[in-house]
């Protein structure tokens, strides 16, 4: 038997927590692309169970909560870029697609070839499914939601625009889910860890 080919492949994710998020936002807490994705993961499953448990919805939790570990994987080569600039005009964002894409395929070579095919649905965001898709995308947003009423209570008001414009969003997903967890888990981050406490004794 021939020995395994070595692989950077793990070598390259696990410096998924060098890579830090907003990085033209002044930030009281940085938040790096490796905490980022647990954070999804853990949104994501939760829409899902709602969705299976609520709204009849057919999406596997695990398979999201996988996919969405993975979403931000390509960041190891090409960093974090921007929403700004990203998104700057629809030339830019077309090119950026192209480079994510280029840099998921880079990643997936660099698997034993014998490994290759069940991380092609997880590195590949062209391979997702649509739901799958757009619910990975609403869990990143709500993500993204919870930074800017962490950063704005701690006084940093450089994130109020971006609070704004992730409300306007996440209030347009026609997933009943997304409403779901807005009006169910979002308000206890408007709340301090004395006010959580109080809450839970007074409950009691």
């Amino acid at each position: 038997m021939s020995e395994p080919m070595q692989s950077h492949f793990f070598a390259h994710l696990f410096r998924m927590k060098l890579i830090n998020r907003w990085p033209l936002m002044r930030n009281v807490n940085t938040e790096n692309v490796a905490e980022h994705s647990h954070q999804v993961a853990m949104v994501a499953h939760m829409l899902a169970v709602i969705g299976q448990l609520k709204f009849a919805s057919r999406i596997v939790p695990e398979r999201v909560a996988t996919l969405a570990l993975y979403h931000d994987a390509s960041e190891v080569l090409t960093g974090d870029l921007p929403t700004p600039v990203k998104y700057f005009n629809p030339q830019i964002a077309i090119e950026y697609k192209k480079i994510e894409a280029i840099a998921e395929n880079k990643l997936l070579s660099m698997l034993p070839e014998e490994l290759q095919q069940p991380y092609r649905q997880l590195l590949l965001s062209a391979e997702y499914n649509d739901e799958e898709k757009l619910l990975v995308k609403a869990a990143d947003n709500l993500c993204a939601y919870v930074k800017t009423i962490e950063e704005i209570a701690a006084g940093n008001h450089e994130f109020t625009i971006a609070k704004r414009r992730l409300e306007k969003m996440l209030c347009s997903y026609p997933q009943p889910e997304v409403k779901y967890f807005l009006d169910v888990f979002v308000p206890s981050f408007f709340l301090s860890l004395d006010e959580i406490s109080l809450e839970e004794e007074q409950g009691n």
